[in-house]
């Protein structure tokens, strides 16, 4: 085992999606020199745990990096994504980052890659300037003299089925396995129960029904009932146009008219801005998770929903619920999908002396607000400005967080709003989305115009209502 010393501008802790981003736009718009530290063996973070079927739950074209395009410019022609923009598999992120990272940051000559190694600082040192890490096959240690910024990238530590530890517990010879083990089932269970309410239990769903498992052979543990996002308003191309900014007229023409938060949800859905799977029982959840129509109608097939709380313990006769117990039955495969994505809750300023932590400062889009934050530390000097820029949009949890992080995104886009550097930024940045399709708009198509008159004349009503109804909830919770 050698100890080695190594000096560096930039130290980044974490080499998935959030790190990347930011080390790419920092590479882009400096010449700092950048170190980056990761426990994998390769770039990309949770994609390297990611199941074998999963995919992005939004478009390819605004995720990634912003040198390198993911997309192909393709749409779906076949499945249940069939005629919105694509959505890279697993593999395929995970080939894009290790990518990146072998034909861009490391032919730069200015960034050191450290794979494999276990951070080991606490904060106090980040502020001095100095790291360490261990690596975790040879057990070399390294100090890291940190000529500007700590980066720690590593805030949403990102959960998946297969590094996640249930919460509940179960009897000797019951199968209970993560979604990841789904491809290498050998023989027909007597069911499955999917446990969990997410993407993740999602997207399990839709893979036993695409496998040609009957839907009455799928029990689904649904602990809380989630608002969902129409992927169809989340497309970031012209032919587009009507549904993903009109469904952004529809939101804030439904807030400014809506008369209280159960009115709110209800104009919500009307409009189509958000969906939901049992028009019948009320979300308590809202994790942004998109989905698709035929999505939609597939998992409607799924008659046998639970919702009984979440489960304390399998037995072999019995299952036992916060609220209630129910038979088990024998040779049943029993699918873990109760991982949070993302369970953290505590914030903390995004800038922070000599510590950068990074967080979402647009709603539940953490690489694009990696890339910004990076903009925004590369150029700009003062950090009480770089403050302002960079208010955390907090990841939502209960459903009336909607109205939380759709307040906090508002507050954030006016602030930006008026900032032609800024706004330039985001609207030639491929990360964002949608800023280029409003810019573009032909001052002679009255159809789009419309669209983005109604967006303005609501915008002013929306958020005063927003306001009004986050101090409910303040008050409720109090």
């Amino acid at each position: 085992m050698a100890h080695h010393i190594i000096e560096t501008d930039y130290l980044i802790v974490g080499s998935g999606a959030v790190g990347m981003a930011f080390a790419d736009t920092l590479l882009a718009e400096s010449d700092a020199t950048i170190t980056i530290v990761d426990r994998h063996h390769k770039p990309g973070g949770h994609w390297n745990d990611a199941y074998s079927f999963v995919t992005l739950h939004q478009p390819s074209s605004f995720y990634g990096v912003s040198s390198l395009e993911l997309s192909k410019g393709r749409k779906d022609m076949v499945g249940l994504n069939k005629g919105l923009h694509e959505l890279a598999s697993g593999p395929e992120v995970s080939a894009y980052f290790d990518q990146v990272m072998r034909h861009q940051f490391l032919p730069s000559g200015r960034v050191q890659y450290f794979p494999m190694c276990d951070y080991t600082s606490d904060k106090v040192a980040a502020q001095k300037g100095e790291g360490q890490f261990k690596s975790i096959t040879s057990g070399d240690t390294y100090d890291v003299k940190v000529a500007k910024k700590t980066v720690d990238a590593t805030y949403f530590k990102t959960s998946v089925p297969s590094t996640h530890t249930p919460s509940y517990t179960w009897d000797a010879g019951i199968e209970v396995h993560p979604l990841n083990a789904l491809p290498n089932v050998t023989s027909n269970p007597a069911g499955y129960m999917v446990v969990g309410g997410g993407k993740t239990a999602m997207d399990a769903c839709l893979w036993l029904l695409e496998n040609g498992v009957n839907p009455d052979d799928i029990q689904w543990v649904m602990p809380r009932d989630g608002w969902l996002i129409d992927r169809a308003n989340t497309q970031p191309s012209e032919e587009f146009f009507a549904s993903t900014i009109g469904a952004q007229a529809n939101q804030m023409e439904s807030i400014a008219a809506a008369t209280s938060i159960d009115d709110l949800f209800d104009r919500l859905e009307t409009t189509g801005v958000l969906l939901r799977l049992d028009p019948d029982v009320k979300p308590e959840m809202y994790h942004g998770a998109t989905i698709s129509q035929q999505e939609m109608a597939e998992l409607r097939r799924i008659k046998n929903v639970i919702r009984m709380g979440r489960i304390k313990h399998i037995g072999q006769h019995e299952i036992t619920f916060d609220k209630s117990v129910m038979p088990a039955t024998p040779g049943t495969l029993y699918v873990d999908c109760s991982a949070r994505a993302v369970p953290v809750t505590e914030m903390f300023p995004v800038f922070d002396g000599n510590l950068i932590t990074v967080q979402t400062v647009r709603t539940i889009q953490p690489v694009f607000s990696s890339a910004f934050i990076a903009h925004v530390e590369a150029t700009y000097a003062d950090e009480k400005q770089k403050k302002a820029l960079c208010s955390v949009v907090p990841l939502p949890n209960h459903a009336t967080d909607w109205i939380i992080v759709t307040m906090g995104l508002m507050m954030n886009q006016f602030t930006w709003s008026q900032n032609k550097e800024l706004r330039e930024w985001i609207a030639s940045n491929r990360l964002d989305g949608f800023s280029k399709l409003i810019q573009n708009v032909d001052p002679a198509d009255t159809e789009k115009m419309a669209i983005l008159g109604r967006m303005k004349a609501a915008a002013m009503p929306a958020m005063a209502n927003l306001q009004k109804f986050a101090v409910e909830i303040n008050e409720s919770a109090a």
